[in-house]
């Protein structure tokens, strides 16, 4: 901007000064809204460091910013503090977000009662009052009642500013109905906010979080600029709705157009790797993390040990957090799920004591990872232990995923009676499932119980074709087709995937082959197919045909064929049940 534009906002009324170093954040021109001449306005009008905060996208450049909004006081102010908060949070120094938010005199207490009586008693609202009822309903889940209040709010005239929009996207993201998305943004639009930063990625973000993952990147196409939080908002957005190659070619765009990657990007990227079970991709995203210095953030640590755990590398997730002395519930539980699911239960249960002992409050999901590794480990005494201490002690109330663990601890160390009881009065409702992991535990000798058990998977998984073909139907009239299953390994830093009856690939002859002669040998040790969950107006050598050719047999023949000798094989796929 010329001089002399600066001039005249420098020394023109307030509401043009304010309105002028909003504009300049919103397009990322944080050192011209810092400019002396503006000043003055800052200094009076503590509010307006959230917009700079916002807009600030370098680490060093923030902590100048702090230290000055401390000087002038602006720091005290809860919603300004709350503002800088966020800000380090989106650069990755998640300590010192913690610290601030350790040190907010008076945090939010999510009064919604109170706040409503003294909304209703006020003379007269504002924006920010609005604003302020319309974050404590979407922060509460109450998305019905926080869009009503955006309604109400525009009826009486009021224009919602970027803070009332953030909390309505969130608001429409947590709805089923997708109209209210559409008229929303229809409103951004007409406001002519669609080209805010933060209006548009936090659109952007809505609908990423809501599966509409082409609207959300138009959303963030009409941005003036590229910058971290938009990169983010898409890398995330494609790693939540299934495209994690496509999040890594964007990872490794980010780089080419100058942008650095923070800490919030590497966990996306690194949860990308881990859902492709890339192996050779996640080590280069790791050598990133650690120039970039970041690899011992917490949350980064945790997407690095599910990644290794995921691809087979135990050792890798171990050395993650070697030196780490701190008790992060998430990361803890991350590390116990990895020892459980190689089959180290002792070390799970070790990790656990420490955890506790370090004081650390456990959770659901740390008591479910724990009682997973005793599972899979025989540990019965440690796992009904930590059963009784997760209801006893702690008070929490276990899902049937929890009861599912301790059926199958009981099932095999042979208890099988004990573990039908438990089914039978535990307070929440059995599913298919965990009749099933009973029975699985049943031998030749538990006829009885197999038989009696059985009757019950039937029942709570009974086939109920007439309404499959219903279904069926119902998709084909709508156009709506299901997913099919992809099977994938990674060769040499390639991903390869395979479809069940797939022929496009370059080596299908060879594949094809290999499968045959894999077959052949399987069937000479006994094996025979279960042809009971394939489509059922199929004749059976249509049905073994079918599952001779299934996704994961495909990719475990071209496995065979690629990997060298002794090298794991890691398959992955896209449906899991």
């Amino acid at each position: 901007m010329a001089s002399s534009a600066l001039k005249k906002f420098a020394t023109g009324p307030p509401d043009a000064r304010r309105e002028e170093i909003i504009r300049l954040c919103s397009t990322g021109r944080v050192k011209e809204a810092l400019h002396r001449r503006f000043r003055e306005g800052l200094w009076s009008e503590p509010g307006l460091f959230s917009h700079i905060f916002r807009a600030c996208r370098a680490l060093p450049l923030l902590r100048q910013l702090h230290t000055f909004a401390a000087t002038s006081g602006a720091a005290n102010d809860r919603f300004t503090a709350n503002h800088l908060l966020l800000a380090y949070a989106d650069l990755g120094d998640f300590p010192a977000a913690r610290a601030l938010f350790d040190r907010i005199p008076k945090r939010n207490n999510g009064d919604l009662e109170t706040a409503r009586k003294l909304f209703d008693e006020m003379p007269a609202r504002n924006v920010a009052t609005w604003n302020a009822m319309v974050a404590g309903l979407t922060n509460s889940g109450l998305n019905e009642e926080s869009l009503g209040f955006f309604l109400a709010m525009r009826s009486e005239g009021m224009q919602p500013d970027e803070f009332g929009l953030g909390s309505l996207f969130w608001c429409c993201a947590g709805l089923r109905d997708v109209v209210p998305r559409r008229q929303v943004h229809a409103y951004v639009v007409r406001s002519g906010l669609d080209w805010d930063m933060y209006v548009g990625s936090s659109l952007a973000h809505m609908y990423m979080r809501c599966g509409f993952l082409q609207e959300g990147e138009a959303a963030l196409r009409l941005l003036p600029l590229l910058d971290i939080v938009s990169c983010n908002t898409i890398i995330a957005g494609r790693t939540q709705n299934g495209d994690s190659e496509g999040a890594l070619e964007y990872f490794c765009m980010m780089r080419g157009a100058g942008v650095e990657a923070n800490a919030v990007t590497f966990v996306s990227a690194i949860s990308s790797c881990s859902d492709l079970a890339a192996l050779a991709q996640g080590q280069q995203v790791h050598a990133r993390a650690i120039k970039a210095g970041v690899d011992k953030v917490v949350p980064v640590m945790t997407s690095l040990v599910h990644m290794y755990s995921r691809c087979g590398c135990l050792g890798d997730s171990e050395r993650v957090c070697l030196g780490y002395s701190g008790t992060d519930c998430v990361l803890c539980s991350v590390i116990i799920s990895a020892y459980g699911f190689h089959g180290h239960g002792q070390k799970a249960i070790s990790l656990f004591k420490q955890m506790i002992a370090g004081g650390a409050e456990p959770n659901e999901v740390t008591f479910l990872t724990l009682l997973y590794a005793c599972s899979h480990s025989g540990l019965k005494n440690e796992g009904m232990s930590c059963f009784e201490l997760m209801t006893d002690t702690y008070g929490l109330k276990p899902s049937v995923k929890h009861y599912t663990c301790i059926v199958d601890l009981l099932g095999r160390s042979g208890c099988l009676n004990e573990a039908e009881d438990l089914i039978l009065s535990m307070p929440v409702q059995p599913d298919g499932v965990i009749w099933k992991t009973l029975l699985s535990a049943c031998t030749q000798k538990n006829f009885d119980v197999a038989k009696r058990i059985a009757e019950r998977v039937i029942r709570a998984t009974s086939r109920r074709w007439e309404d499959v073909s219903k279904v069926r139907k119902t998709m084909r009239e709508q156009n709506v087709r299901k997913e099919p299953g992809v099977s994938w390994v990674e060769v040499k830093g390639q991903i390869h995937q395979f479809c069940t009856g797939d022929k496009s690939h370059s080596r299908q002859r060879e594949i094809d082959e290999c499968l045959e002669e894999m077959m052949t040998k399987i069937r000479q040790c006994g094996y025979a197919p279960d042809m009971s969950m394939v489509f059922h107006d199929m004749e059976d050598e249509e049905k073994e045909v079918s599952l001779a050719h299934h996704s994961e047999k495909l990719a475990i023949a071209f496995a065979f064929l690629s990997l060298p000798e002794g090298v794991p094989i890691r398959v992955m796929k896209n449906l899991m049940g």
